[in-house]
């Protein structure tokens, strides 16, 4: 199983090198791996000249799965827009087709305590968002900068959905409640945007194939006042770009940490790019106090649904689990009664639990 390893910036090859750990101690207990780097977003561009390097593409396309840190930092800020660490992201997001983003926000037994949210509104959450990745406003052309009939400059962009586009984030969708507890809300924005009323239209039809799930509409303003009310009520959520990248780290945060959560990027086959949900942290780069948790479950998700291997995805897990029910904490998830351990120590924790 060929893994492409692009660590990113900031506190990216802090987190990343933990996953790594994790990794080749199931290479050592027979998990046939190979593991190949390059440099990706700032370190692209500090490397080639260019966030997503023509090698760095080159790997990525030949790999059976693309394992992420984060991209960014001050460092790239007055960079041109093509050459901004996070087009890295969107250009190898479309290059390869990664269409469907899955985060989960599972909140721990352990952790219940560091949410900002009462103990009884998070206990016991599982929430799975699934976000379309390669579409949408963030996608859209036109784009770009004008003036207009009045002398004012104005800035504008496109949002756009074609229906193949929705139709398969869809089908993703109700598939993953098929597997769950059968409950899938679509959230958009339909009583305002045409892109939304055309979103609403092709899922219900989506939904005459799966008469066995219970499908809910929300507005997207309505869906993030429920994810803090009562996110229970919540099994699976399907939604468009942009309202998935708010959304989903709305969701990370009501489990205590946006640390702990971990994602996944698939195309039609199954082949994916596997990073944490959180971002490159540049304030608290090289300091050893990052969480690689969400890094370390993003190898978990990577075992699960590209490689098949639920009994390996699961060790890492189990591991996790273990080690939160020790005491460790890093410092985002620290709390009194816990045991504040660094990003290196967290990682060999997680090994010496395997």
């Amino acid at each position: 199983m060929k893994i492409a390893i692009l660590a990113g910036d900031g506190i990216g090859p802090e987190i990343v090198a933990q996953a790594v750990k994790v990794l080749k101690a199931l290479a050592r207990d027979g998990l046939a791996l190979e593991l190949e780097e390059a440099p990706f977003g700032g370190a692209g561009v500090d490397a080639h000249g260019e966030p997503l390097p023509e090698p760095t593409l080159k790997l990525a396309r030949a790999a059976d799965a693309v394992l992420c840190g984060a991209v960014g930092g001050p460092k790239y800020d007055g960079l041109p827009r093509a050459q901004r660490p996070e087009q890295g992201i969107l250009r190898i997001r479309k290059d390869l087709g990664l269409f469907a983003n899955l985060r989960p926000a599972l909140m721990f037994p352990e952790l219940v305590g560091a949410s900002t949210l009462k103990p009884e509104v998070v206990s016991g959450l599982d929430v799975m968002i699934i976000r379309e990745l390669t579409g949408d406003i963030y996608f859209g052309e036109p784009r770009g900068r004008r003036t207009n009939a009045r002398g004012e400059r104005e800035g504008y962009d496109t949002m756009v959905y074609s229906e193949p586009e929705i139709r398969r984030i869809a089908e993703v969708g109700f598939s993953t409640a098929m597997k769950r507890g059968k409950k899938l809300c679509s959230v958009d924005k339909e009583n305002v945007l045409e892109t939304s009323r055309f979103w609403r239209e092709i899922v219900n039809d989506v939904a005459k194939k799966y008469p066995q799930v219970a499908l809910s509409h929300l507005y997207v303003d309505n869906a993030a006042m429920q994810l803090v009310r009562a996110p229970k009520q919540f099994d699976v959520i399907v939604t468009g770009n942009m309202f998935g990248d708010i959304l989903s780290d709305q969701a990370a945060m009501l489990t205590g940490s946006i640390g702990m959560l971990p994602s996944a990027s698939l195309d039609a086959g199954g082949k994916g790019l596997y990073e944490p949900s959180h971002g490159s942290a540049p304030d608290i780069a090289g300091r050893n106090i990052a969480n690689p948790l969400a890094t370390i479950l993003s190898c978990a998700m990577m075992l699960r649904y590209t490689f098949n291997k639920d009994e390996w995805a699961y060790r890492i897990e189990a591991a996790v689990k273990q080690v939160l029910a020790q005491g460790y904490r890093t410092a985002d998830i620290h709390e009194a009664g816990t045991r504040k351990i660094g990003t290196r120590e967290m990682g060999e924790a997680v090994v010496a639990a395997l």
